[in-house]
Parts: C-alpha cells; structure tokens; sequence
C-alpha cells in the first residue's frame, strides 16, 4: 500500500469517525495506518536531513 493510499484511507476512517463512529477493528486499523504514516514520514525526514551539505563561503 502506498502513502497515498494510506492517507486517504486514514481521511475515510475520519471522516466515518465524526459521523458514525468506528469499529473495534476500524479502530486498530486507523491506529496502525497512522503508524505506517509517521514511520514513512520520519525516514523520508531523516533522509533528506543526512542529504543535507553545510556550505561555508
């Protein structure tokens, strides 16, 4: 599943929450989308941190 995937299905299981509620199992699902998100997030984030070059003049 990609991040696109995963963000729009996290948005379903918003927008399900704010009108009917969720599920035991909609529940963890959405606990561990959210998790495969910031674990996404968090490298993609430290990648371009360590691509980083400081550059004095």
């Amino acid at each position: 599943m990609d991040i696109e995937s995963v963000v729009e299905r996290i948005n379903e299981l918003a927008r399900k929450h704010k009108s009917v509620g969720l599920t035991e199992e909609e529940i963890l699902e959405r606990a561990q989308l959210r998790e495969r998100y910031l674990q996404n997030f968090r490298t993609n984030f430290r990648q371009r941190l360590e691509s980083i070059e400081i550059v004095d003049e």
